[in-house]
């Protein structure tokens, strides 16, 4: 089904990352804390990439609007910092805001313009503390483990604002949260 073909605007929320990394499961763990915290609206689909790859571009055609949540370094921030930014501010290379993927969403939109795709595409990010552990890690370190519900609630509110809130399972009301709330 051609999901453009719908009413209503199309979003995805991609969460990248790795579990087995330490922080670099920032994104499978918003994923699974989404899931169990919240319903959502039928024309938001939420999924656990993995490593972001170009097997996503037909993504960025079935989609009006494409939310990324990763793991960054590089900011010289506090780990636990969250960021809202474009596909265009990630940087092509290591270093500030840099995604821990070889695949960058900036890239992933690259392609997609080159084979007619167009959507918007947005990223949330949070810097980590350890994004390269010695050994395979299941879990997420203290400081960014503490700051994930603000990176969830920065998901959420973006989805309220653009009219399309959450569903906490808990109270069966749309879950508001941010400035405007």
């Amino acid at each position: 089904m051609d999901a453009k073909a719908t009413d209503g605007e199309r979003i995805a929320v991609f969460c990248v990352g790795n579990k087995l990394l330490l922080d670099d499961g920032l994104g499978p763990a918003v994923y699974e804390d989404l899931k169990s915290r919240f319903d959502t609206p039928d024309n938001v689909d939420l999924f656990d990439v993995g490593c972001l790859s170009l097997d996503m571009l037909s993504y960025v055609d079935d989609y009006d609007l494409v939310i990324t949540v990763d793991a960054v370094d590089g900011t010289d921030d506090a780990p636990g910092t969250v960021y809202r930014f474009s596909p265009e501010d990630m940087a092509r290379h290591t270093g500030a805001m840099a995604s821990l993927h070889d695949l960058k969403l900036v890239d992933l939109f690259d392609n997609a313009a080159l084979l007619g795709y167009q959507a918007e595409g947005l990223c949330f990010g949070m810097q980590v503390e350890n994004r390269s552990p010695a050994q395979f890690i299941v879990g997420l370190t203290q400081p960014v483990a503490d700051a994930l519900p603000l990176l969830e609630d920065a998901v959420a509110a973006e989805l309220a604002r653009r009219g399309f809130p959450f569903i906490d399972k808990q109270t069966s009301e749309p879950y508001v949260k941010g400035p405007d709330a």
